[in-house]
């Protein structure tokens, strides 16, 4: 039952995701490539611990995929609404995980991030 809820929420935030992604249509990365990259990330984002691997590679994954600023702004959007949409996350783990997996982004994973000035 658990596996439902999760499953649904993630669903929700692809959905979410694309509409707003949506005006950003000459980005190249998706939110549905946000969200499949960071899912092993969920449990560490909320209870920290040490980051999984599987996360890590997400986060690299991402790093790479998102090149240029309609992408980094369209991947910044995506990973807002991920937030809002799992409640628990601690916004201190969520700040640093990038730098976790040795990976430097040019914003802070935040919900108060504005994802129009990420360049």
């Amino acid at each position: 039952m658990a596996g439902s809820s999760i499953a649904l929420k993630l669903a929700c935030v692809v959905v979410m995701c694309l509409l707003v992604a949506a005006p950003l249509a000459q980005a190249g990365i998706s939110c549905g490539q946000v969200v499949s990259k960071m899912t092993s990330c969920i449990n560490y984002l909320k209870n920290g611990g040490s980051v999984p691997e599987p996360c890590c590679a997400g986060v690299k994954s991402l790093n790479n995929a998102a090149r240029t600023t309609p992408d980094r702004q369209t991947a910044c959007g995506c990973l807002k609404n991920a937030y809002n949409q799992f409640p628990g996350i601690k916004p201190a783990i969520a700040a640093g995980l990038p730098g976790k997996c040795g990976v430097n982004i040019p914003y802070k994973i935040s919900p108060s991030t504005d994802c129009s000035k990420v360049r």
